[in-house]
C-alpha cells in the first residue's frame, strides 16, 4: 500500500505555471510536505481512495503569496507617524522611536502580530529587514512560515548594533546560526546607499561572496537620494552599487522609484531583481516604480508591502490591486499590468527574487506544498466569470480560509493553528498603552 497523502479539492486551481491557466474540478495531492500530483478530481478519488480529503468546493487554490519586502516588527509602529515625507518620517519619528522602544521583546511580539496578519492574507514566505533578525527568524520558524531574514547593515547606532562593523559581525553569526534551518534563509540587508559608506558596501559585497547569501537594499526610493549620491560620490546610487559589484542575480533592489533608461539597462545587464512596494511609495509621496517598463525590458519584479509603519498594513493582495491600478493609470494603458502578471509578481517572481523558484511560487508536482485557498462564496466575488480577475480585483484578504506551508496547515477556516491570536492582540494593546501614542 502507498503512503497516505492529502487531497485538496478546490473548485478552481490557479497554478501560475503553465501561464494563464485555470484548472476546474481538479485535485492537488500533498505528500511529505510537497505537491505530489495534480489531476482531475474524479480520477484522484479512484487512485487515492485512502487519502485524507479537504473539501474546498467554494474555493480557488493558489500558490502561497511571497511578500518580497517587509519590516515585520514595525507592525507595532502602525499609525505611529503618518502623512510625512520619507526623510522626516525616518529621522524625526521612526528612528527616535526605534532607539527608545526596539528590543528583543518588541521584535518578537511585533513579528507575531505581523505573521498572523500575513498568514491571514495568504502569505507563506516573506523577505525581512529589521533589527534583532535572530528573533524574527526564531519567531517565524516557530510559527511555521518560510522567510528570508535580512541582517541589517547601517551606519548609525541601533538597539541591535553600534555601527557597520558590528552589524557585519552579527550578520556572520546569523548566517552560521540558521544555516541548517529548513524554512529560514539569511540575507544581508544594507539599509540604503545613503546610510552605508564605501567601506561598508565593499564589506557587504565581500561577506555576501564569502557566505553565499543574497543582498536586499532600499534603492532609489526618493528623488533626493540621487542628488545626495551625485554630490557626495559623483555618480548615482545604482551606479555606485554596481561599482562595488553588488548588482546581479543575488541582489534585490527595493522600491526603485526614480529610474531612467540607463538604470533599467543596467538592471537588465546585471540580472538584478526589483521589489515593488506601491502603497508605501505612494503614501510617503515618493512616486511610482515603472513596473511595466521593467517587465517589458525583462527585469524580474516582485511585490512587497514594506512595513506597517509606512503602508499601513501587510495585505499583499491589496498591494497587488494597487500595483495593477497604478500601472494602468500612470501609463494610460489598461493592459499595462493585467491580473495574470500581478499574480506572477506575488508568487513566482517573489520566489525567483529569493533564489527559490524551483521550490515554491507555483503549483507543480515536486514543489513544496506552500498554498493558499480563497473562499469565493462571498458577495464581493460573485458571480465568478473570470476567477483570476476576481481574486486580484474583487477578493479581500479576509476571504483566505486556509494556508499550507510545506504541507502543514497553518490557517484553517480562517483561524491560525500555530499562533495565539488573542494573546497577540493583547500584547499589541499593551504596547499601545506603553508607548502612549494614542
Amino acid at each position: 500500500m502507498g503512503s497516505i497523502g492529502t487531497l485538496l479539492l478546490p473548485r478552481f486551481v490557479l497554478p501560475v505555471r503553465p501561464e494563464r491557466t485555470v484548472l476546474r474540478e481538479h485535485a492537488v495531492r500533498l505528500l511529505d510536505g510537497r505537491i505530489d500530483a495534480i489531476l482531475p478530481a474524479d480520477e484522484a478519488a479512484v487512485r487515492y481512495p485512502d487519502d485524507d480529503r479537504v473539501d474546498l468546493g467554494r474555493h480557488a487554490l493558489l500558490p502561497g503569496f511571497v511578500n518580497a519586502h517587509t519590516h515585520s516588527p514595525m507592525s507595532l509602529l502602525r499609525g505611529y507617524a503618518d502623512d510625512l515625507a520619507l526623510d522626516a518620517w525616518l529621522r524625526e519619528h521612526i528612528w527616535p522611536a526605534e532607539q527608545r522602544w526596539v528590543s528583543p521583546e518588541f521584535v518578537r511580539e511585533g513579528t507575531q502580530l505581523a505573521l498572523v496578519e500575513m498568514l491571514r492574507g495568504g502569505v507563506t514566505c516573506f523577505n525581512e529587514m529589521y533589527f534583532f533578525p535572530e528573533v524574527i527568524a526564531e519567531t517565524a520558524d516557530e510559527a511555521g512560515l518560510r522567510a528570508v531574514i535580512g541582517a541589517p547593515v547601517i551606519d548609525v547606532p541601533t538597539p541591535w548594533a553600534s555601527g557597520i562593523a558590528e552589524c557585519l559581525e552579527r550578520s556572520r553569526e546569523l548566517v552560521d546560526r540558521f544555516a541548517a534551518t529548513e524554512r529560514i534563509d539569511v540575507a544581508l540587508a544594507p539599509h540604503a546607499p545613503y546610510t552605508v559608506d564605501e567601506a561598508g558596501l565593499a564589506a557587504v559585497k565581500a561577506l555576501s561572496e564569502e557566505t553565499g547569501v543574497r543582498v536586499n537594499m532600499h534603492v532609489l526610493e526618493a528623488a533626493w537620494e540621487i542628488r545626495h549620491s551625485r554630490e557626495q560620490f559623483g555618480k548615482g546610487p545604482l551606479q555606485r552599487l554596481h561599482g562595488h559589484g553588488l548588482l546581479g542575480p543575488e541582489f534585490m533592489a527595493v522600491h526603485m522609484v526614480h529610474l531612467d533608461e540607463a538604470d533599467i539597462a543596467l538592471l537588465v545587464e546585471t540580472g538584478t531583481h526589483v521589489i515593488h512596494c506601491p502603497e508605501s511609495n505612494l503614501k510617503l509621496g515618493n512616486g511610482v516604480c515603472p513596473v511595466p517598463a521593467l517587465l517589458e525590458a525583462g527585469v524580474n519584479v516582485a511585490l512587497g508591502t514594506d512595513g506597517a509603519a509606512s503602508n499601513n498594513d501587510l495585505d499583499l493582495l491589496g498591494e497587488a490591486r494597487t500595483a495593477a491600478l497604478v500601472a494602468k493609470g500612470f501609463s494610460g494603458d489598461p493592459e499595462a499590468l493585467d491580473a495574470w502578471k500581478v499574480l506572477d509578481l506575488m508568487t513566482i517572481n517573489g520566489a525567483r527574487a529569493m533564489g527559490r523558484e524551483s521550490d515554491f511560487g507555483t503549483i507543480e508536482p515536486g514543489k513544496l506544498a506552500d498554498l493558499c485557498a480563497f473562499d469565493l462564496d462571498w458577495p464581493e466575488t460573485q458571480p465568478v466569470h473570470r476567477v483570476h480577475a476576481q481574486v486580484v480585483y474583487s477578493a479581500a484578504s479576509r476571504q483566505v480560509s486556509d494556508v499550507w506551508v510545506g504541507g502543514r496547515r497553518l490557517l484553517e477556516a480562517g483561524a491560525p493553528t500555530t499562533l495565539d491570536l488573542p494573546g497577540i492582540l493583547a500584547s499589541a494593546e499593551a504596547w499601545n498603552a506603553r508607548m502612549k501614542v494614542a
